[in-house]
């Protein structure tokens, strides 16, 4: 936990810049996107800051404001965010069920936890649906985190095999992770969704997943985050930070300013605005609207806490494209599993 803005940022050629907002955090509710660049902290010039600087400013007491101008791509003019500093809480994995058999898991950090979190997700899941038919692994704006979490993660849905190495001059810099069989295997249809947010531990899993054909990866070409970095301290105090090594997919792909490249690419389209939503509703005709229509005059039962959430699954699902894209594609491949071609 700490006072900030809940952002991930990272210095592309020389400009600061955003991997990720993390989700619930008050740059999320703001609305800064992937890619963004911050030019001024509080009016003050981002050229020549160091990510250290620029992290001491965006933090601070809960309460306090911070003003951030940013230049987004498509935009004419910079765009000025005036955010209020919380307490970062960050809940990394959520889970949900999409439809009958169908689960759903988001990832939304890898921290201390993540990998025993997501397992508990998946028993959870596994206990409730006999058998699981399939899997919504949701990485889109994950930043990224920890190493560690990122192979266990991957390790959960893998049997045998490589998950990641990295590459440098060194042999001291030359790592390998590799997966081990699991007491439970996780066999059901796996659908992957990234975007431009995802980075550095969500594209370690991806790529992993997608190298030994475990999953589809569907939605947009990630960050591009795969460089293992190395603060070296100066006797005046200051540091440089050099990039000592790279991380490499099990096939061999280099994720660093390439990132990894979704088997369906699906770009996310904005749900309905609500007043578009509401003029929508006043096209629609039904019963109760036509004169003399026959009233019911059973009481309305009060919904309970479980068919709130289903409603709210429902609606989260008609809202997101890329989702309903995941959900369908899982829905086909037993569809497909059960007919046969000739």
């Amino acid at each position: 936990k700490f006072g900030g803005l809940g952002i991930e940022i990272t210095l592309r050629d020389g400009i600061l810049t955003v991997v990720s907002p993390l989700e619930g955090t008050p740059a999320d509710k703001a609305g800064i996107l992937s890619n963004d660049q911050i030019v001024k902290i509080d009016d003050q010039p981002t050229q020549d800051m160091s990510l250290t600087e620029a992290v001491q400013k965006m933090r601070g007491p809960k309460g306090t404001r911070v003003k951030l101008t940013i230049i987004r791509k498509g935009e004419r003019k910079p765009l000025e965010f005036d955010l209020i500093r919380d307490i970062i809480s960050i809940q990394s994995v959520r889970t949900r069920t999409l439809d009958p058999g169908y689960g759903y898991i988001r990832i939304s950090s890898f921290q201390s936890g993540t990998s025993s979190d997501l397992k508990k997700a998946l028993d959870q899941l596994e206990s409730e649906h006999h058998p699981l038919l399939g899997l919504v692994l949701d990485l889109r704006n994950d930043p990224g985190g920890l190493l560690d979490q990122a192979v266990e993660v991957s390790d959960e849905f893998l049997e045998n095999g490589l998950i990641v190495y990295t590459g440098g001059r060194l042999e001291s810099q030359k790592m390998r992770f590799e997966a081990h069989k699991n007491s439970r295997p996780r066999s059901y249809p796996i659908v992957v969704l990234v975007n431009s947010g995802s980075a550095s531990a969500s594209e370690i899993v991806a790529g992993a997943l997608q190298d030994h054909k475990r999953a589809v990866i569907l939605g947009e070409p990630t960050f591009g985050k795969g460089s293992v970095q190395t603060v070296i301290p100066l006797n005046d105090g200051s540091a440089i930070r050099l990039t000592t090594s790279l991380y490499f997919t099990p096939s061999g792909r280099s994720i660093q300013a390439k990132g990894i490249e979704p088997d369906i690419v699906v770009k996310r389209e904005n749900p309905p605005k609500e007043e578009e939503e509401n003029s929508e509703q006043l096209r629609r005709i039904r019963e109760k609207d036509l004169p003399r229509h026959m009233e019911n005059n059973k009481p309305e039962t009060v919904p309970s806490k479980q068919e709130d959430l289903a409603a709210e699954t429902q609606k989260m699902v008609e809202q997101d494209n890329q989702l309903r894209r995941a959900l369908d594609l899982l829905k086909s491949y037993k569809i497909m599993a059960q007919m046969n071609f000739r």
